[in-house]
């Protein structure tokens, strides 16, 4: 009997790459994971710029240094994030404890929705300041692209949630040839109830007179 948890075997097997990287997962994976990079490296590295005759830097998004430590702050978790789940799916079907997968599966769940709504948040509050800006030589570009990678972000980690809902919901499985309880087996050679004498049964010897008196001796017939 084979037994799979939260979507692999539990039985185990040589790690398959070109499998691995066609899973509807990885590739989500992997997409939030470059989502990820250009918002917080488009942020770092065009994402401050400073007036004439000033100084200070300011972020792009309305001069609101929140909004740009926010979107920095969401991406790079998220990168980090990315990089641990990519390990951790690698490395599922080699874990043999089902309790240790429930866990790695909670976690992804867990973090995934979690995500999901704080690239919501950054993808509103920076198209809400870009939309407020008034300043002149800015990066527009790397504005856009920042709230639109901000959008996409939200869109796969949605994905991965509902990927780990899905492996959530599987729980562990037993497939093998299954168990027939014996009493609803028609083929018994034992019959469930008594439904008359049995082949080759013979009268008694001893038969009950009509008067109901106690029978006399009859010789058996040959």
């Amino acid at each position: 009997m084979e037994t799979s948890a939260y979507g692999a075997s539990l039985a185990g097997g040589a790690f398959d790459f070109w499998s691995y990287i066609k899973r509807p997962q990885t590739i989500a994976r992997l997409f939030s994971w470059l989502f990820a990079i250009v918002v917080f490296a488009t942020i770092v590295s065009e994402g401050y710029m400073n007036e004439q005759h000033e100084d200070v830097t300011k972020c792009i998004f309305n001069k609101n240094d929140g909004a740009c430590s926010y979107g920095i702050g969401v991406g790079i978790l998220a990168f980090l994030a990315c990089v641990v789940f990519i390990v951790l799916d690698a490395y599922f079907p080699q874990i043999s404890s089902a309790s240790d997968r429930k866990y790695i599966v909670l976690g992804d769940l867990c973090f995934s929705g979690v995500w999901t709504f704080l690239w919501f948040v950054c993808f509103c509050l920076l198209a809400n300041q870009w939309s407020h800006t008034t300043q002149t030589l800015i990066q527009a570009d790397a504005a856009r692209a920042v709230v639109a990678f901000s959008f996409f972000s939200t869109a796969t980690w949605a994905l991965l949630t509902m990927f780990a809902l899905q492996r959530y919901r599987q729980g562990i499985n037993e497939v093998g040839l299954g168990y027939n309880d014996p009493t609803s087996d028609q083929t018994s050679p034992y019959p469930s109830a008594y439904t008359g004498a049995p082949e080759g049964y013979q009268q008694s010897p001893f038969a009950a007179s009509p008067a109901g008196g106690q029978g006399g001796y009859q010789p058996p017939a040959y």
